[in-house]
């Protein structure tokens, strides 16, 4: 097989400017971002020593993200993409430096840690579906799966940056360092953000209202395959999600040291996954890289809970970003694939939950069963739940398994729309 068949397609790339500008942008982001996200649960871990108060950071995300995930769906729809993914940054930005000045504190405050966390969810939910919406309108179909995996590199570039500095950051300059990275990012990230093109509405398109969110609704819920993409990633990371308990896991195993390579591990190997992508713009069962995907993500998590050894421990993790990954590409290619444009901001709203919602309620749930059952067995015994439940859905949705980009009505008739718009657009 020659070298290209495996390395990742760069087709976005070079055909696509906004997709560039996006891609670099998102990197600059992801990089501040993770920093936080490592110094955040960090420190209120510090400032608690309990793990149900890290994991009560998903009980407090929850709402927002649920609300403003939704709203910002229709909001995505009825006006300029550009300009909510413009906004909602510098917001972002914003609440960056409202954890920079906690922690410069002599005595950092506990609540501030969870309002912004609470305002970061809503904001995320509010800017994600203007971004992936806008990603279906400025790549052209046959290249969608290609800029998901280029996205996804990116994602994991970040992922791995981030964690893996910001524990060194951390553990040598203090959180208001970390944060202090967060804030120049943003920054960065809402300059590039002023170089986007403008993504107008549709002319006749109608204002954000509960009519708007429900026809979305509707289409989703008609539409078994999509049920089946955002019923088992929600299952998978619900109850294989165990970011909350790295603090504890780190702890338990007498490797303080291996915390943000614990939050970076998942991300290389996605980033492994992504280097040899390739192969991934040929196949057409997309379905089937969901619900295989999941199940390997679920079976990783498992041997990572079972594991004393750290370096065993990092290398299930990387395995499980590998199979998160592959289960991403599938989902994401799908959704951008089958969903008419004028509906896309508002199911993205829904994918926004599919793929937080889990997450956050992952982290209470492995939170409380840490507390309960101590750390390891909320780790193994969630990946055993989240094999069985990936299982049990892949048996009851077999329009997902059955999944074939040529031939589903759905991407056929999308396909036959961007091609028409292509020729319309001078």
């Amino acid at each position: 097989m020659p070298l290209s068949a495996i390395l990742p397609d760069l087709s976005p790339w070079r055909s696509t400017r906004d997709f560039r500008l996006l891609w670099v942008q998102g990197l600059v982001t992801y990089f501040g971002s993770f920093m936080a996200m490592v110094a955040l649960p960090l420190q209120i871990k510090e400032l608690t020593d309990s793990p149900l108060a890290v994991g009560a950071m998903g009980a407090v995300e929850l709402v927002p993200l649920i609300v403003f995930g939704l709203y910002g769906g229709a909001l995505a729809d009825a006006v300029d993409r550009r300009k909510v993914i413009l906004l909602s940054e510098a917001a972002l930005g914003l609440l960056a430096v409202v954890l920079l000045v906690n922690a410069l504190l002599p005595s950092p405050l506990l609540w501030p840690l969870y309002v912004v966390a609470a305002g970061v969810s809503a904001l995320a939910g509010l800017q994600r579906p203007a971004l992936d919406s806008l990603m279906a309108r400025i790549v052209p179909h046959d290249q969608l799966t290609a800029a998901a995996a280029l996205n996804s590199f990116r994602w994991n570039v970040g992922a791995i940056a981030g964690p893996s500095l910001a524990g060194l950051v951390v553990a040598f300059a203090g959180h208001a360092s970390a944060y202090a990275v967060t804030v120049v990012g943003f920054t960065v990230s809402v300059l590039l953000c002023t170089r986007l093109s403008p993504a107008p509405a549709a002319h006749d398109a109608e204002k954000p209202s509960l009519r708007g969110l429900a026809e979305g609704a509707r289409y989703a819920w008609s539409r078994p395959v999509l049920l089946g993409t955002y019923a088992v990633d929600m299952a998978a990371m619900f109850f294989a999600f165990p970011n909350a308990v790295f603090p504890f896991l780190a702890d338990e195993l007498d490797a303080e040291w291996s915390l943000g390579l614990m939050y970076a591990a998942g991300a290389v190997g996605s980033l492994l996954l992504g280097l040899t992508s390739g192969w991934t713009s040929r196949v057409r069962r997309h379905g089937l890289l969901v619900v295989f995907g999941a199940a390997g993500w679920g079976l990783a998590i498992t041997a990572a809970g079972w594991f004393a050894n750290v370096w065993a421990v990092l290398g299930c993790l990387a395995l499980a970003g590998a199979g998160d990954m592959l289960s991403g590409l599938g989902r994401s290619t799908i959704w951008n694939q089958t969903i008419p444009d004028e509906l896309r901001g508002r199911l993205a709203g829904i994918e926004v939950l599919s793929y937080s919602v889990g997450p956050q309620l992952g982290q209470v749930r492995a939170g409380a069963a840490a507390g309960w059952t101590g750390t390891r067995s909320a780790i193994w015994s969630g990946g055993v739940a989240c094999v069985a439940s990936v299982a049990a859905l892949a048996a009851a949705l077999p329009r997902l398994i059955s999944y074939d980009a040529t031939t589903d009505p759905d991407a056929r008739l999308r396909r036959q729309r961007d091609a028409a718009r292509a020729t319309a657009t001078p």
